[in-house]
């Protein structure tokens, strides 16, 4: 197998070499093949940003030479191979995939990019600087070696802005009260250019619509100074500026369309006056006075591009419209100000839809089966954007591979409904002025039916209030003041009860049957930007129930922990999960996430309720353990109880991931990765040995590794990963590390060997 492996290396290397040494064959006899560029960059003088600089006139040096694999030109091979008639199959492929055009020397002009480097010196305050460039040609190839001489740059003495009688003079002389160009600052052309659009969006934030930053000027004077390499920056307006720009524009009218659509006839339509906004529409599709709550503009205030981005963005949260557009005319009126109308065109989205999902699901504990889904939603249902979502769902999985459980199957039934207002909903009435989103209300109740085959029946209603808004584009919030949840175990075999029995605190997180709480969830989301080099998320949730049922026992004198004859759970538990995303390149990351959950029971209650528990393992988690099946601690079930329903579950986790995707063709991504985690439990529990949380909790993480190909279709992902463990938390303490990696053995395959399947990034 060695001498195998050595041949084949051998004869890979010998590949590349013949590759790298065909291509100047293929060179024509009159052409030189252009290998690149260096650039020597002399400074003779202090300078900041050396680096920086570098980098930039670099990036100047044109064109780029063809790439090279460990040294060979394979896309340029491939493309010259390709070239006959007779080409073979691989340098098709290779062309196809990897080859590129010849770049030679004629394509190479160093009078331009010696200019280009001079310019861009000049741009940066490095004047009367000097570029030369010499060429050498060898056996068919060609690099240039150019070279760029750098004094100190001249910076800024005075700024000095010129002004005159007019408003618009005030408000750029005013916008220069904390400056961002300051003495002793290097001349750069770019800052120049920010500082200019800077001026534009303070000035238009007073209204001049009609301003523009091209009707402002820098202009540098190295003459009147007190020093060498100094400067003095005058700003001033140009003089062609029309009288348009040169004015605030007050906002004379607002029209508001509803519901518009290109072929809408305005005439036909009612118009109707609220809050000296015009809403036309025919009949009512959305009610004047709830839809004047989300916009920010008002009749006779002056132009706000920012209250106009906000009011359309406040329009599109309401999830109501497809299409927002604000729409500004100039009335060509001039007084003190000039006059604009307001148009929005709202075009709503198809206000009914219903959906069917029929799903194959897959676990990795070996269960399967169907799952059908019907979701209806009505949007705009009362005409003030509220949105109702109804969800039913059924599904049945079986036992794949029995093992030692025979005849294991279940039966899930489910409704839901959902109705949310785009608006505050609460006692007294509220009238929101958020200016970035429109907070919205929150109702939801259902029922749940889950009958677990030979074993148990489940029945749970549960319903919640609550509000959820964006502070910003990163920052979510989520309140829910009320959320019910009841549980009613309503059959049990005896089997079962063998089992509840056996372990006193899995018949009590049963019993807990009445979950009154109250939760919290915050979402800081910086991860979506694929040009931003380092990705942050951090997510804070907090869930607190029973207290308030606890203060009500003991207001009436009651003390049995029940309310209604229903014994209610007490707990407190908290989530943290913060992930870091370091991008390479827009599509190579290497991504990390740190999880810890931690839930403390109350009073009566001896770990949190079955619902609330958390669990380790499965494609969201340590992908090389099964779902659920690592912990608590290093607790093992019996084998008996291998691929069975009992959900090994505590009242703590945590959890630590990496892992490194990497393009590997067209909408094909790979990853590499590392999971590790496991959960515990707050109290000893006789039921299950070794699972309570202790302080050498870091001895006993379930630790795996794998690989990964993801199917990445834009915003839709399929993903699948496969994982082995590394180190198993149940084995004696000396055992846990290592792993056989027997893969000829259909034993260790099965045990060692897990696959997931899932939609979606794991974090």
């Amino acid at each position: 197998m060695k001498i195998l492996t050595n041949s084949v290396a051998t004869a890979v290397l010998l590949m590349l070499v013949l590759l790298g040494c065909s291509v100047k064959k293929y060179i024509p006899e009159d052409e030189f093949l252009y290998t690149g560029a260096e650039l020597i960059v002399n400074y003779s003088g202090k300078v900041d940003g050396k680096k920086k600089l570098n980098e930039e006139l670099e990036g100047l040096l044109r064109p780029e030479p063809n790439g090279k694999f460990l040294g060979m030109y394979v896309g340029l091979w491939a493309h010259y191979k390709t070239r006959g008639d007779s080409a073979g199959f691989v340098p098709r492929f290779i062309n196809k995939k990897w080859g590129e055009e010849p770049v030679y020397f004629k394509q190479v002009n160093t009078s331009r990019t010696e200019e280009l480097i001079l310019n861009r010196l000049e741009n940066r305050g490095f004047f009367y600087g000097a570029a030369a460039s010499e060429v050498f040609r060898k056996n068919k190839f060609a690099n240039v070696s150019y070279m760029a001489e750098v004094g100190e740059p001249y910076r800024m003495d005075t700024l000095i802005i010129e002004r005159d009688s007019s408003l618009i003079s005030r408000e750029i002389v005013l916008s220069q009260e904390k400056p961002k160009l300051k003495k002793g600052d290097r001349f750069d052309l770019d800052r120049l250019k920010q500082e200019r659009s800077r001026i534009d969006s303070l000035v238009k934030l007073k209204g001049y619509y009609n301003f523009n930053a091209d009707y402002l000027i820098f202009e540098a004077d190295t003459n009147d100074t007190d020093s060498l390499r100094n400067f003095r920056l005058y700003l001033r307006m140009k003089n062609a500026v029309p009288q348009s720009g040169k004015v605030p524009y007050v906002i004379d009218s607002i029209k508001v369309f509803p519901n518009y659509s290109i072929e809408e006839d305005e005439t036909e339509a009612d118009t109707v006056v609220y809050n000296e906004k015009f809403y036309i529409q025919e009949g009512t599709t959305f009610k004047e006075d709830l839809l004047d709550q989300y916009i920010l503009i008002g009749t006779e205030e002056r132009y706000d591009p920012q209250k106009s981005r906000l009011s359309s963005n406040r329009l599109s949260n309401i999830g109501n419209y497809k299409f927002v557009n604000l729409r500004y005319e100039d009335l060509k009126i001039f007084d003190s100000t000039g006059h604009l109308s307001a148009e929005f065109h709202l075009s709503p989205m198809t206000k009914r839809s219903l959906r069917a999902e029929l799903l194959g699901v897959s676990k990795s504990n070996s269960f399967a089966g169907p799952t059908l889904g019907l979701a209806y939603r009505n949007r705009n249902l009362f005409k003030g954007g509220e949105m109702i979502n109804i969800t039913a769902r059924a599904g049945y999985e079986f036992q794949v591979a029995s093992g030692n459980q025979d005849k294991l199957h279940s039966l899930e039934l489910g409704l839901q409904g959902d109705l949310i207002f785009p608006r505050i909903i609460f006692f007294v009435p509220i009238r929101e002025r958020f200016s970035y989103s429109v907070p919205k209300t929150k109702i939801s109740v259902g029922t749940e039916y889950l009958a677990r085959g030979g074993l148990y029946r489940l029945n749970s209603f549960f319903t919640s209030f609550g509000y959820l808004w964006n502070a910003n584009r990163y920052a979510f919030h989520e309140f829910t003041p009320i959320n019910i949840n009841l549980v009613n175990l309503t059959y049990t075999t005896p089997e079962f009860e063998e089992i509840l029995d056996s372990n006193p605190f899995l018949r009590k997180s049963f019993e807990q049957n009445f979950i009154l709480g109250i939760n919290y969830v915050f979402n800081y989301n910086k991860l979506n930007d694929r040009y931003r080099t380092h990705g942050y998320f951090l997510g804070i949730g907090l869930d607190f129930a029973g207290n308030l049922a606890n203060g009500l026992e003991n207001i009436f004198g009651e003390s049995d922990g029940k309310i209604l004859g229903l014994e209610y759970a007490q707990y407190g538990k908290l989530d943290l999960d913060l992930r870091y995303h370091l991008n390479l390149s827009r599509e190579q990351t290497i991504a990390t996430r740190l999880y810890a959950g931690w839930g403390l029971p109350f009073n009566r209650s001896l770990s949190l309720p079955y619902s609330k528990q958390f669990f380790s393992g499965g494609p969201h988690s340590v992908r090389a353990f099964r779902i659920r099946s690592i912990g608590p601690g290093t607790y093992r079930p019996p084998v008996s109880d291998n691929n069975s329903y009992f959900d090994q579950t505590g009242d703590i986790r945590m959890e630590g991931n990496i892992e490194y995707r990497f393009p590997i063709v067209s909408f094909l991504k790979g990853a590499l990765f590392m999971d590790a985690g496991n959960i515990w439990l707050q109290n000893e529990n006789e039921a299950l040995p070794g699972g309570k949380f202790s302080s050498s909790w870091w001895k006993e993480l379930a630790v795996g590794t794998g690989v990964g190909l993801r199917i990445d279709i834009q915003y839709f992902v399929i993903r699948f990963d496969l994982a082995t463990p590394v180190r198993v938390p149940y084995l004696p303490e000396g055992d846990r590390w290592g792993n056989s990696f027997d893969i000829g053995s259909k034993t260790w395959r099965r045990e060692n060997l897990i696959f997931n399947f899932a939609i979606g990034y794991p974090f």
